[in-house]
């Protein structure tokens, strides 16, 4: 499909009937080009120096409709998990095996789609759902140890996406539609005992973004700062970086220095560096993040036509793990054949 058709589809309007569809509408740019949105806080910077970055395939996933979303590492046994945004499913990738096994099958807890991801310092792995909330697993035993739904009808417009950890163990969830940031505490873990809970809101920013039409997809990735006091979230559509502060629950632009958020879809942050992938532009850009959060500097981006549309980055040991959605290709964005076998990238020097 050329660009410009795969941009028309971008455009469509933004009603949604499935997942499917609200992955469509998630991916829609604010326009064809990757330029700043209007009133988005970005600031000229020199252009960063050619990425030598390099791309190999580190995992394969084993089915011909997997379309992956997101991943997460454990780094004390080495491990990542991938979630299926088609069917649910969950996949366990270890060091020295290419081929990822199923950990949790397709539909396993009436879970339809697995978007963000992340393990916990207990070793309990975090699955959201877009249309219900998250589930959370024991990596050992593979239990289930409760679920948290999103608050209000079911039949209300909801997306579930993302999610970050905080040192204290509260998790953090954005929601793409509503443009609110829940929050699931540790308190809120141990009363749900194997059970169901709901999901509270800790921030609010649906009148913070730019100006949105309802059903625009707005936050996506969020990270935690290593000291537990603040959040950074992408708006994915108004291309800004917004710092939540934990301790007040205001909210802020972080100033960006040379590129914008448009198109951001997951982050990874460590020691000051944060990583965003830009899914429909296929890049990664690496940033200097200083430590209040209040400023980041691009240094260095990858764009490359071998990621495939990614979704979500993990970082472990070095290396950089990107998921290849292909999103474009027969899944929830185009139509056509995706290239067999879905696969996981290694994406190493950026």
């Amino acid at each position: 499909m050329s660009r410009s058709s795969f941009a028309a589809r971008r455009r469509r309007p933004a009603a949604v009937a499935s997942a499917a569809a609200a992955v469509a509408v998630a991916l829609l740019p604010a326009s064809v080009a990757a330029v700043p949105a209007a009133g988005a806080a970005v600031h000229a910077a020199p252009a960063a120096a050619p990425s030598k970055a390099r791309i190999s395939t580190a995992f394969v996933l084993p089915g011909d409709r997997v379309y992956p979303e997101g991943i997460a590492a454990d780094p004390r046994h080495g491990d990542l998990y991938a979630g299926s945004f088609q069917d649910g499913a969950v996949y366990r990738m270890r060091p020295g095996h290419r081929v990822a096994e199923v950990f949790l099958p397709a539909g396993a807890d009436g879970r339809s789609t697995a978007n963000g991801l992340k393990v916990d310092r207990a070793g309990r792995l975090w699955v959201t759902s877009s249309a219900s909330g998250v589930a959370v697993y024991d990596t050992r035993t593979r239990r289930l140890l409760a679920r948290f739904d999103v608050p209000g009808p079911g039949t209300d417009a909801r997306f579930v996406n993302d999610l970050a950890i905080t040192p204290d163990g509260t998790a953090y969830l954005t929601d793409s539609f509503r443009s609110v940031v829940y929050r699931v505490t540790p308190g809120d873990l141990a009363r749900a005992r194997g059970g169901r809970g709901t999901l509270s809101v800790a921030f609010d920013l649906d009148d913070v973004l730019d100006p949105h039409k309802p059903g625009d997809f707005t936050l996506n990735g969020i990270v935690a700062d290593p000291t537990g006091r603040f959040l950074l979230a992408a708006d994915a559509h108004g291309g800004d970086l917004y710092r939540l502060d934990l301790a007040t629950g205001g909210s802020g632009r972080t100033v960006l220095q040379g590129a914008d958020m448009l198109h951001a879809d997951g982050l990874e942050l460590q020691h000051g560096r944060l990583w965003t992938v830009h899914n429909v532009d296929d890049r990664i850009v690496r940033w200097r993040v200083a430590p209040d959060g209040r400023t980041a500097r691009r240094e260095a981006s990858l764009t490359d036509a071998s990621l495939q549309l990614p979704t979500t980055l993990a970082r472990l040991r070095g290396t950089l793990y990107v998921v290849r959605s292909q999103f474009d290709k027969g899944g929830p964005l185009g139509d056509g054949t995706p290239e067999l076998p879905f696969t996981i990238a290694a994406v190493r020097g950026l």
